[in-house]
């Protein structure tokens, strides 16, 4: 079964799969006569229709066991996904590109710092909330309309990989 290399998460390596959404590096300006610094335009939310509507939640997160069998991966292909940690703890991510179905040797895993939130694009895979904390917090920004937004992908036994973020 391949190990996934859990990488560290940065705007360059995760641009195929989507934006990384932190204040490190990114584009600001000042407002609020000068009081307040805007990170502007972070990341965009993408929405397949003009009936969609931009939507914000909050996920409560419970962590799975680890070492984790990666068995499946979701994608939404009428929009984007972005998940923002609320109590500043580092999470997993694990993506594959778009495609019809992912490909077990494309498969990347990151690590956020804590401060650093995903927007998964739309039609990329990925596996569901990854908290390394026993229940974690996380703003969700997503897209609400009809249609259906979630494709499950299982793999066949042979493509299932290992993710141990110990190792």
């Amino acid at each position: 079964m391949r190990k996934l290399i859990i990488e560290p998460l940065t705007k360059e390596a995760f641009a195929p799969f989507g934006d990384v959404i932190e204040t490190d590096g990114s584009d600001h300006f000042m407002i609020n006569n000068g009081s307040t610094m805007r990170f502007h335009r972070l990341a965009t939310v993408e929405t397949a229709t003009p009936d969609d509507k931009a939507i914000i939640s909050i996920f409560r997160a419970d962590a799975l066991d680890m070492p984790l069998t990666v068995s499946m991966l979701e994608r939404h292909p009428l929009g984007s996904q972005a998940f923002i940690p609320l109590l500043g703890n580092p999470f997993l991510v694990v993506v594959a590109p778009l495609g019809d179905a992912p490909e077990p040797e494309l498969t990347r895993a990151f690590i956020s710092n804590g401060r650093q939130g995903v927007n998964y694009h739309r039609g990329v895979w990925h596996h569901p909330v990854l908290t390394i904390e026993k229940r974690d917090d996380f703003l969700v920004v997503d897209r609400s309309g009809t249609g259906n937004n979630c494709d499950e992908h299982f793999f066949e036994e042979s493509q299932k990989m290992i993710l141990d973020p110990q190792k």
